[in-house]
């Protein structure tokens, strides 16, 4: 008798999983994505990107945005990678605690931007830094030579002093790049050029303050982004399962890929969207 209350328990339990998993399998389904941290290992979250893109059971995408920004050409990866994204299926941002810079960047093709009332956002601007230590090699005798095939290649070695011709080099690149920041902006927001250069100036603002500048639609947590997201994908009233995208690495790997982030970060002279701290 008792043997047979065993068995009976697991036919029950052995079918409940499959109920579930067929259920999991065949329900519209809204994919949450992470963006945390410094921007500069952008693939794994272009590829998560990538996957809810080609899941059909996928319906729509919540981005849940945590950076202060960082390198210019992995958050415009991640732009690119969501303004794709959006032609298909609908994408809403929620922003942490900070999405500032290229934090806000990869926010702003967004179908609809949520921000708490107390987010760090805006911050939008570029820097690039040169750190010379050229005197300080003189005063202790150390001469660096540098065999290059352009006046110009050895500009942010450390132990270049920069001249007023390569500053103005500098600036003149500086000022393209912040100039695609504010096109990639307006493209997706409704704010004139005109308007956001006046405050695009690297001031940060709360999520409140971006609001009345339209930098974002509205005000609320994750679990309203979620709920917009089922209403532009039409799933009000409907079962909706709420996944998370995540790339599965070993603790080692993580911890490797984060050394080698922050290596790159302070290692190499690359433009930054990045809030200063």
């Amino acid at each position: 008798m008792k043997k047979k209350i065993i068995i009976g328990l697991i036919i029950i339990i052995v079918i409940l999983y499959f109920i579930s998993y067929f259920t999991y399998r065949s329900s519209p389904k809204v994919a949450i994505i992470d963006v945390k941290g410094v921007i500069s290992d952008y693939m794994s979250v272009v590829e998560n990107i990538e996957k809810a893109h080609r899941d059909r059971s996928i319906k729509a995408v919540v981005i849940a945005v945590d950076s202060p920004g960082g390198a210019v050409g992995a958050a415009q990866e991640i732009y690119s990678a969501i303004v794709k994204l959006r032609k298909d299926k609908p994408v809403v941002v929620s922003m942490g605690n900070v999405a500032a810079s290229g934090g806000y960047y990869i926010s702003a093709p967004a179908n609809v931007i949520y921000a708490n009332p107390g987010t760090i956002t805006g911050s939008i601007g570029v820097i690039i830094q040169h750190v010379s230590v050229s005197k300080v090699l003189d005063k202790i005798g150390i001469k660096v030579e540098n065999i290059k095939s352009g006046k110009n290649k050895d500009i942010l070695y450390p132990n270049n002093s920069l001249t007023p011709e390569q500053k103005k080099l500098l600036e003149e690149t500086i000022k393209d790049v912040y100039n695609q920041f504010l096109e990639d902006i307006v493209r997706y927001r409704p704010v004139k050029i005109d308007r956001l250069k006046q405050y695009a100036d690297g001031r940060i603002f709360t999520g409140r303050q971006a609001k009345k500048l339209k930098l974002v639609d509205k005000l609320g947590n994750i679990q309203d982004a979620i709920q917009e997201a089922k209403k532009l994908a039409g799933l009000e009233g409907k079962t909706v399962v709420v996944i998370k995208l995540r790339k599965e690495e070993g603790l080692l790997k993580k911890m490797l890929d984060s050394k080698v982030s922050i290596n790159e970060l302070v290692s190499f002279p690359q433009f930054y969207y990045l809030m200063s701290f």
